[in-house]
């Protein structure tokens, strides 16, 4: 009788302490938010615009706009998000006051008082966005004995040692080439394609190594490099051409165990580096090889083929997720083609912005790396002439600073979703709001909705068994951080 009694006893203690469990996760799983947003004709600019209370939701019907999340449900690995420290907007930065320097440097970089890059790009050797031509060596010097960096330790490497200070440390970089030296190339010309000549495949993987060796000497770490900056296209400024088999064998025989052999191996190497419509192509040759698949982080693209209409070839990104789940791909340059100062304000460039990342990022990307972070009053400066929007313009003259929409919807990702966050289960009920979500690693989550359209748009939004309602201004972009009071139990 008196085990029976204890027996009944623990069974009413289980069901007791089950039910305080279950107590203690309905107080847990009670979501709350505050809403930042920017809007046209406003004088929002990532603003803190509400604080919701949730409810408890009952069944969703469809008269009604609904975004969904579902933290449990995870997705791909984000890495940062950031934009290109350029020879151009190096210079155009070494011009300013220390006032605006250091007002810049925190708009960019500050994770507190700006949108917190925390990724950069640069260029090896010149670009398009670099006042003049150049590479580190002289003609014909096969052996590299004349390799020196002392170009850019006027204005690029400056810049990016203060964007890594005021970054917290916490700055990614990975660097490209445009061109080899002309010498090296079939058409002896750093411009308008050309191929790199067989017999200097090796020099030139041993050239980037000293690239990268170089810069970090000089207390910059190098995240990683990509192959080559858009293998595909013949530019009136550098450029040079790899088919899919020949960026395949360039990585594995001379690329990748040149890295490896440096003691580099564990840089992310990064192939493709051009636009979506051709990547799947790239990555099925080159991952057809596992000698040369072994040396690849992943897939960088572009977007200059494909603004088209509608026709954006987002899904190109998900075929190559879906194909190779153990590669990245990565977001690496992108930007608003034939510069209008008169244009510089108008909403429409942070809308197409917002709307490629979105999409980007629904798809698999990894990171989102903007073009020049900086650009004077002209879209440049550029030796080819090919004049282009950036988050930031500046009038080295008069020293006026314009920040364009551009630089406060890429905010709305880079400020709020920080490097090892991942992306989780988001959808809408409706097209004409466009929205994705993540969850931090201290298990906040990142919702991004965006509304295009000229409407105000009410929506309510759910997670788990909790709503709130949201009107989204027209054009719009909103950021809402979501917390719960055991975030931890939301993560793991």
């Amino acid at each position: 009788m008196t085990k029976q009694l204890l027996k009944f006893g623990l069974i009413l203690v289980l069901i007791f302490c089950m039910s305080n469990v279950s107590a203690q996760n309905e107080i847990r799983k009670k979501w709350y938010a505050t809403v930042y947003t920017t809007a046209q004709n406003t004088d929002l600019r990532i603003s803190k615009t509400n604080a919701l209370q949730f409810q408890k939701s009952s069944q969703p019907i469809e008269k009604d706009v609904w975004i969904f999340i579902d933290p449990y449900k995870k997705f791909q690995t984000i890495f940062g998000i950031g934009g290109a420290i350029t020879d151009a907007s190096a210079e155009i930065f070494a011009k300013l006051t220390q006032t605006q320097q250091n007002e810049l440097l925190e708009a960019f970089y500050s994770p507190q008082k700006g949108i917190g890059y925390t990724f950069a790009r640069t260029n090896i050797g010149s670009c398009d966005f670099s006042s003049d031509s150049y590479t580190y060596v002289t003609d014909k010097d096969k052996w590299l004995k004349t390799f020196n960096i002392s170009h850019d330790k006027q204005y690029k490497i400056p810049l990016i040692k203060k964007a890594m200070t005021v970054a917290g440390g916490r700055l990614a970089l990975f660097v490209s080439p445009w061109s080899p030296p002309a010498w090296m190339k079939d058409n002896n010309d750093r411009m308008h394609g050309g191929k790199l000549l067989p017999q200097y495949w090796q020099t030139w993987a041993n050239y980037l190594i000293k690239f990268i060796h170089s810069y970090q000497s000089e207390g910059i770490p190098v995240w990683g490099l990509s192959v080559q900056n858009e293998p595909m296209a013949i530019q009136k400024w550098e450029s040079c051409i790899y088919t899919a088999e020949e960026e395949r064998d360039f990585i594995k025989k001379n690329l990748g165990p040149a890295l490896v052999k440096a003691g580099l191996g564990s840089k992310k190497l990064i192939a493709w580096d051009h636009n979506r419509d051709l990547i799947y192509q790239r990555a099925s040759v080159i991952m057809q090889d596992p000698e040369a698949a072994k040396y690849v982080w992943g897939f960088g693209y572009h977007w200059y083929e494909t603004w088209s209409g509608s026709d954006m070839q987002y899904e190109n990104l998900k075929r190559v997720k879906e194909a190779f789940p153990a590669k990245n791909i990565l977001f690496t340059e992108g930007c608003i083609e034939k510069y209008d100062a008169a244009k510089i304000n108008e909403w429409w460039l942070g809308e197409r912005y917002g709307k490629a990342m979105i999409n980007d990022f629904n798809n698999g990307s990894n990171g989102w790396i903007d073009w020049n972070i900086l650009l004077d009053e002209t879209g440049g400066p550029n030796h080819a002439g090919n004049f282009c929007y950036a988050p930031v313009h500046v009038n080295p003259n008069t020293g006026q600073l314009t920040y364009t929409n551009i630089f406060y919807y890429q905010g709305h990702f880079s400020k709020f979703v920080k490097p090892d966050a991942q992306r989780i289960a988001c959808s809408t009920t409706r097209s004409q709001l466009l929205a994705t979500a993540f969850i931090n690693k201290d298990g906040n989550i990142a919702l991004i909705v965006m509304n295009p359209t000229n409407d105000h748009l009410n929506y309510n939004l759910l997670i788990q068994d909790q709503s709130s309602i949201i009107d989204a201004l027209p054009h719009s972009m909103s950021t809402i951080i979501l917390k719960t009071t055991n975030t931890h139990e939301v993560f793991k």
